[in-house]
């Protein structure tokens, strides 16, 4: 962490906010109403998100927008939730959490609680985000909390897995918002020790080979799909990464075939390459199209050789089906300096990490952007068995609160 003495006047804002009467009034709050979060949470994911499909999700956050005296409150088309609390300026704190979960459409939703425990799919990634996002805005309003910049809650969709954070990435394709959001506060998840201030870039693509197919016996040496694809895997696992910037690559599905007497007509695996840098993700793509060219070449040559009756040839596509850009925070920048003050004021110790989340678009713009925890203890995400621990939340919610308020200029 950075030594607080090195930002002694972004320490001297974070420590009058945190003795004025109204903050700690509302600190206070974040303790009382803990019982009407948990709530908020169980019923937040009580309610379907699946990717593609978080309208439902949306128009109960909406709701819940309006009774915490958010104005306006709207909806866009893709399905990302808008609520103001008025400042001064035309810029905007944003504070975001993403509504969608990576569970289908057909998972039960079996949200229980017992004791300071919530179960069940969704409930810490991101219900403890969209609980986080609804207590900051809730004691706002009963702490009868002042800012300078005005506040822009986000409930944003597309966030997990083939959703590509198509929901941020249509806020920061929004002139009204690319041009107006100054700085990103991004819940995702529980927690309150990391601070993600470096985007995890990473391309995804689906690679697809067709050919004639046939019969293992009377059709043998026609080229085949499943062996082109070994071919490239087996080339493209000797491309060389750095260890720094950390750079990986990963095949993580195959698919193909009918039966094991026939030569299949198709065959795809899915690939996945991640860096810090986007440079050494363009040197990997580059190496895998390679790979796969020069495995192409190979298995229709063989076919050639065993000289069959007409020609035919094996063909690959190329589907790109993700692509998270990567950025990283200033140092030097203002945000950087709030949380580690604040972190410094509430005696928090918090590690900068690297991942990929919603703040991969901002900070790919060269935007002020971190992606931190809205308290509690979680774990089992993306599994039925996830769960949530509310003990520890109010360490989160006075976290986000005060980095936001030193960032509208309130302590100033």
């Amino acid at each position: 962490m950075a030594a607080p003495e090195l930002y002694p006047t972004v320490q001297d804002e974070v420590a009058r906010l945190t003795s004025s009467p109204e903050v700690r009034a509302a600190f206070d709050r974040f303790r009382s109403q803990e019982t009407q979060f948990a709530q908020w949470q169980l019923e937040a994911t009580q309610v379907p998100a699946p990717p593609f499909g978080e309208s439902a999700r949306g128009a109960w956050l909406a709701d819940r927008f309006r009774e915490l005296g958010l104005d306006p409150v709207e909806i866009d088309e893709v399905g990302n939730v808008f609520g103001v609390r008025a400042g001064v300026g035309r810029r905007f704190v944003a504070l975001s959490a993403h509504i969608d979960t990576v569970f289908p459409a057909s998972t039960p939703l079996n949200i229980r609680r017992q004791g300071s425990r919530l179960y069940g799919p969704g409930v810490a990634d991101n219900g403890a985000g969209i609980a986080a996002m609804l207590a900051v805005a809730s004691v706002l309003t009963s702490a009868r909390v002042s800012h300078g910049m005005p506040f822009l809650f986000i409930g944003n969709v597309g966030e997990e897995g083939e959703g590509d954070l198509r929901g941020m990435r249509h806020v920061f394709a929004t002139p009204r918002w690319r041009d107006a959001i100054a700085y990103s506060v991004i819940v995702d998840g529980a927690g309150a020790d990391t601070i993600v201030a470096e985007a995890l870039g990473s391309r995804r693509f689906e690679i697809i080979v067709r050919g004639p197919g046939g019969h293992s016996w009377s059709d043998f040496g026609a080229p085949s799909p499943i062996l082109a694809l070994s071919r490239a895997i087996e080339l493209f696992s000797h491309t060389p990464v750095p260890a720094s910037p950390k750079t990986t690559f990963n095949v993580g599905v195959i698919r193909g075939g009918t039966s094991v007497n026939s030569i299949p007509e198709s065959a795809s695996m899915r690939v996945d390459l991640r860096s810090t840098s986007m440079a050494e993700i363009d040197r990997l793509e580059r190496a895998m199209r390679d790979s796969l060219d020069r495995a192409i070449a190979a298995e229709n040559y063989t076919a050639a050789q065993h000289g069959v009756r007409k020609p035919q040839r094996v063909q690959s596509e190329v589907v790109e089906i993700g692509n998270r850009p990567a950025g990283e925070l200033a140092r030097e920048s203002r945000l950087f300096k709030v949380i580690h003050a604040v972190d410094s004021q509430l005696g928090n110790a918090a590690q900068v990490q690297r991942a990929s989340t919603d703040a991969n678009i901002p900070l790919s713009l060269g935007r002020e952007a971190i992606a931190i925890g809205g308290g509690g203890a979680g774990g089992g995400a993306h599994t039925l068995q996830e769960w949530f621990d509310c003990n520890g939340r109010e360490l989160g919610l006075r976290r986000i609160l005060l980095t936001m308020l030193t960032l509208s200029g309130a302590g100033e």
